[in-house]
């Protein structure tokens, strides 16, 4: 879903402004890739999404998610306070505050954007050409389940439901401009490191 929303606020640098967007079915190691720029490039800010879904032992409020309740989610949907929200997996929202790029802008740098592929293209038609979109494919649906696999997060049914929606999301890769392949992890993220320098540069 695109909600009706006010801009966010006028950005006061060159960076700021800018968004960098990473969008991949679940499992194709995007999250991988967002952290390995984020610990080189004092350039980026990443943009913590919020969600209604579980917390998990590992997982910090305010650093890898704002973890919502139900209603407090859909209060903000009400309030327009989403520059773009989704209803994924039986029944859990995603989506991105507009205080959170604001928060981002305010730094003076670039919002990088770990999303999946609906909520990708969504932010990616928003910001325009002020964009660097790029869907992070797996080798193949079967390495992408084995890494799921792996994570031993997922009970069979929800390994399930992500798979089919890998399948679905991989259809859109002709809508990004960039389609980076994820099968030699160093390789990936050097091609992501080139292609974010180069953005920036422009």
């Amino acid at each position: 879903m695109f909600p009706e929303h006010n801009q966010p606020s006028i950005p006061n640098s060159q960076l700021d402004g800018r968004a960098i967007i990473f969008c991949a079915p679940s499992g194709s190691g995007k999250t991988t890739i967002v952290k390995h720029l984020l610990s080189i490039d004092h350039r980026l800010a990443f943009s913590v999404s919020a969600c209604t879904r579980a917390q998990r032992a590992n997982e910090e409020h305010g650093k890898d998610y704002y973890f919502l309740s139900h209603n407090d989610f859909k209060q903000r949907i009400a309030n327009k306070e989403f520059l773009e929200y989704e209803e994924v997996y039986g029944g859990n929202f995603y989506g991105t505050l507009k205080t959170e790029i604001d928060r981002i802008w305010s730094l003076g740098k670039a919002v990088l954007f770990d999303v999946d592929v609906e909520g990708g293209l969504n932010i990616k038609t928003y910001f325009g050409n002020k964009a660097l979109a790029v869907f992070v494919k797996p080798p193949s649906v079967e390495a992408l389940e084995e890494r799921l696999h792996f994570r031993s997060t997922e009970t069979e049914e929800t390994l399930r439901m992500r798979v089919d929606k890998a399948v679905h999301e991989l259809v859109y890769e002709n809508k990004f401009e960039h389609v980076l392949v994820n099968n030699v992890l160093d390789e990936a993220l050097e091609e992501a490191e080139r292609l974010v320098n180069e953005f920036l540069k422009r």
